[in-house]
């Protein structure tokens, strides 16, 4: 099976650990930068999976390598490691992770940041749903879905900017003609909220369109 390419960009920092060979040890193939203009150049020699931006051993923010990565390449899942807790732009970066943190917590976020082998992997806008891992990706947002959440949300997906009625979500999901109760689809539609939209409350994506049913706007 072939390694999974890694873009790791860090200094050299006495104080700040270093996590390339922790991260080959772990099995990934690590190509290393030093410097933002360094980490461009790679990224379009080597196409890796990810990028991990350790901005305290750069002695930097961060924020311009992420910049002149994103204008490269939009799709590239980015983790971007702080001293301190901050807000960024979540368009800009998928995770932060804030120092100090275990290797294996790092590998844990790089995993489930990893995209597929494609065949599984389905785009509508901004929300990249993953069957085979069973993990949804919008705005940075990175969450484990049911076997349940996953038919819901690829029936909507696959007839997305269309109301899907509620009786036939539910047959469809449930694999039922029995629609007397839909209320567990409602309960299901609020969690699926809460794994792609930044405001569950006020859903920018998964509206209800009342009395019909539901529809996915992307």
């Amino acid at each position: 099976m072939k390694k999974a390419t890694l873009l790791l960009i860090e200094g050299r920092h006495a104080e700040i650990p270093s996590f390339a060979s922790d991260l080959q040890k772990k099995g990934f193939d690590v190509v290393s930068a030093q410097n933002g203009s360094e980490a461009v150049s790679r990224l379009k020699q080597t196409n890796p999976s990810l990028v991990i931006v350790n901005a305290p051993s750069l002695r930097s923010t961060g924020i311009r390598i992420c910049l002149s990565l994103r204008k490269k390449d939009s799709k590239i899942p980015i983790i971007l490691i702080v001293e301190k807790e901050k807000s960024i732009d979540k368009d800009l970066v998928d995770s932060i992770l804030v120092l100090p943190f275990t290797v294996q917590k790092l590998v844990n976020r790089t995993k489930a940041l990893m995209p597929g082998d494609g065949n599984n992997i389905l785009s509508v806008g901004p929300i990249r749903l993953d069957i085979e891992n069973r993990r949804v990706r919008a705005l940075g947002k990175n969450a484990k879905l049911t076997p349940r959440l996953i038919t819901l949300l690829k029936i909507l997906m696959d007839k997305h900017g269309e109301v899907v009625e509620r009786e036939a979500l539910f047959k469809k999901a449930w694999e039922t003609n029995y629609t007397g109760d839909t209320r567990t689809l409602d309960v299901h539609i609020s969690w699926l909220r809460r794994a792609i939209e930044l405001d569950p409350d006020n859903p920018k994506f998964l509206k209800t369109i009342r009395g019909v049913g539901y529809r996915l706007d992307v």
